[in-house]
């Protein structure tokens, strides 16, 4: 089953696409929103089953043509947003980048932040900011929604919360990471909104792609229209995803609706390329003593997709671009009425 919010005031409109991500129908009148059918699943889930079974087999009323420009992420805003880094590859070029030793612990306890998840990008939307110089990176990863987890689910038992995976870029800005780090209290300001693939879809969708709590498949990502990484999802992630939940519910409950990242995947093979600017930069710096490829400019284009077997679009591709930021004191519920 594959699901979208459509552009609709804060939280978007509920629809269910079909897997060609060639047509969708109208699920509004099994739940409102996205959030609204985690928060009563058990209930919804068949009922979005079914209509996914008419969508496929050309029965659904209301079926209208899918255009990915026309969706919001698919929980535009969400209640939790927990970033890991299960690639510990990456974290330990980013960490060399800015000379930072990285203890043997992160190899067995998974590290995590809690991002700003109140105002998601569009899968389409610009990357707006005042500055380049503040080192604009795009970082590429899968992502799970999950449903209420008790707090204490031990990784065994984790993977049954897991009810929807999506695709992210996690905006960095690397100038501002520095010495925001360095005051030792994490991210905030050099981690601005994220933005996710227009559709999530059910582990199940994935078929044989999805086993072991991990998508085995290869994250695409082209710069400028060219290609620039093609890591394998699969290949590398040191915690999967029943881990990540269970890190992350271990002092705390989490509710339906809760989004964990992946992390920038990262293959130890370097032939594959990457799907964030900071590891070619460390890489040049380790092998030519600089590092020489730049980060995002004005004007910069970044596309994330994954593809299945078959060479065909799995979540829809999250296309942005990046602009400068123009301050407008308009209140974002008269934005999201407008656009709505």
């Amino acid at each position: 089953m594959k699901l979208a919010s459509l552009k609709h005031g804060r939280d978007g409109k509920l629809v269910v696409v079909n897997t060609a991500l060639t047509h969708c129908a109208p699920a509004t009148h099994i739940a409102p929103t996205l959030q609204a059918a985690l928060d009563d699943w058990e209930k919804c889930a068949p009922l979005l089953n079914q209509l996914s079974h008419d969508l496929e087999q050309g029965r659904a009323k209301e079926s209208v043509p899918f255009y990915g420009k026309l969706c919001a992420s698919p929980l535009p805003r969400a209640y939790q947003w927990a970033d890991g880094s299960a690639y510990v590859n990456h974290v330990e070029l980013v960490r060399k980048a800015r000379g930072a030793e990285m203890p043997e612990s992160f190899w067995t306890d998974p590290l995590m932040y809690q991002g700003g998840s109140d105002t998601f990008l569009s899968p389409t939307d610009d990357i707006a900011f005042e500055q380049e110089a503040w080192g604009i990176d795009f970082e590429g990863e899968v992502a799970i929604i999950t449903g209420d987890v008790p707090m204490g689910t031990p990784a065994s038992d984790a993977g049954q919360y897991i009810k929807l995976i999506m695709l992210v870029n996690d905006v960095t800005l690397r100038a501002v990471a520095q010495p925001e780090l360095a005051k030792g209290f994490g991210f905030y300001q050099s981690k601005p909104s994220s933005a996710f693939s227009p559709v999530a879809v059910t582990p199940e969708e994935l078929g044989a792609a999805w086993k072991d709590n991990k998508v085995h498949l290869p994250l695409h990502a082209d710069w400028n229209g060219k290609q620039f990484g093609r890591p394998h999802a699969g290949t590398d992630m040191v915690f999967d995803f029943a881990q990540l939940i269970a890190h992350a519910a271990k002092t705390r409950p989490l509710c339906a609706g809760t989004i964990i990242g992946s992390g920038t995947i990262s293959n130890k093979d370097r032939s594959s390329g990457h799907v964030c600017i900071v590891e070619k930069r460390m890489l040049e710096k380790v092998e030519g003593g600089e590092s020489k490829t730049p980060f995002m400019k004005f004007g910069d284009t970044i596309k994330i997709e994954m593809l299945d077997a078959h060479g065909k679009s799995i979540f829809g591709a999250i296309e942005q671009k990046v602009v400068p930021y123009k301050y407008d004191a308009t209140p974002l519920a008269v934005k999201a009425a407008v656009g709505g």
